[in-house]
């Protein structure tokens, strides 16, 4: 397969997964207006902390509230994360690989693209958020499923299977990282029942909350931290996410599993290690906040490693020239 045609593949998925991912990071602070509505109309300034892109934020629309958030996270033409950006990204990616990919993919990610530049979104966004973040993530899965189940095996699914489970592993811990921005203007909350519905919100947003409650029962921040990090069935974990991305690594390369051939498989297998071991008590004891971060660092690093091992243009030796 052509670098060029793996790149747009990965990116095409890595934007889609992006898009339903924003829409779960504003579903926090929905349910928690749900909630508690008296005491977290300011929290949208936590949601674009957590987005990365406060700097920007702050520089073109000022104060922080649920209309402006909404704006610059979902249709924000000048804002590359949002969700009108990513999907139009997808589809240009998608457009690039027609011949790559099945045509029910293209429908699907069509639809999406339709859906969101439909003259109503805005307004529907604003007026009826919740249906409308709800039917981002229905869009994103339809995209996925026609992906699944109309795709072979091959590199092409591969590469598409690995642009999605970095960005799931990444946004998963942003979701996460929104906990600590609740904390900041009142740790006295930590143990309340405010506490329990920060906890219950994330796990929403995080489309964990009822496989959570079956694991676990009772919501407690230690086991939340390992169930949403740690754990090897959950498919929004950091550690599935990057485990699933590490088998399609090594299909692609043919390498075989716990070894490695390239930097990018070196360091996800590093990283896999660490996490495969970690303990969510010394990850409290540490500071989660801290700790996401790191895991943000990581994840980062792991892309820019597969970007230079697969897509980076490389110049033709004099060697390899003759």
């Amino acid at each position: 397969m052509l670098s060029r045609v793996a790149e747009s593949i990965y990116w095409l998925n890595r934007y889609i997964e992006r898009a339903e991912n924003v829409a779960r990071l504003v579903d926090v602070n929905l349910h928690l207006l749900l909630d508690l509505p008296e005491m977290f109309e300011g929290q949208w300034d936590a949601l674009v902390h957590v987005s990365g892109d406060y700097e920007d934020f702050k520089e073109r629309h000022g104060e922080a509230n649920q209309s402006s958030v909404i704006e610059f996270l979902t249709f924000d033409r000048e804002n590359p994360s949002s969700i009108l950006s990513s999907v139009m990204a997808a589809r240009e990616n998608a457009r690039s690989t027609r011949e790559i990919i099945t045509s029910e993919t293209w429908e699907a990610i069509n639809e999406f693209y339709l859906s969101i530049t439909a003259p109503g979104a805005k307004d529907q966004a604003i007026q009826n958020p919740h249906e409308f973040f709800r039917g981002v993530r229905r869009a994103s899965h339809l995209v996925e499923g026609a992906n699944s189940e109309t795709s072979s095996r091959n590199e092409g699914w591969h590469f598409a299977r690995m642009g999605r489970s970095i960005e799931r592993a990444d946004k998963t811990t942003r979701i996460l990282d929104i906990k600590y921005f609740l904390l900041l203007p009142d740790i006295s909350h930590v143990g309340t029942a405010v506490d329990d519905i920060h906890w219950g919100a994330v796990l929403r947003s995080a489309g964990a909350f009822e496989m959570y409650r079956k694991a676990y029962g009772k919501v407690t921040a230690n086991s939340i931290v390992r169930f949403l990090l740690l754990d090897a069935q959950f498919p929004r974990s950091v550690r599935h996410c990057l485990t699933r991305m590490d088998k399609s690594l090594h299909m692609v390369t043919g390498t075989p599993e716990r070894s490695y051939s390239n930097s990018a498989e070196r360091r996800l297998g590093q990283f896999l290690s660490e996490l495969e071991y970690a303990d969510e008590r010394d990850i409290m004891r540490q500071g989660l906040h801290e700790y996401l971060d790191m895991l943000q660092t990581r994840i980062n690093e792991v892309g820019d490693a597969l970007h230079e091992t697969f897509f980076a243009l490389k110049p033709v030796t004099e060697a390899a020239a003759g």
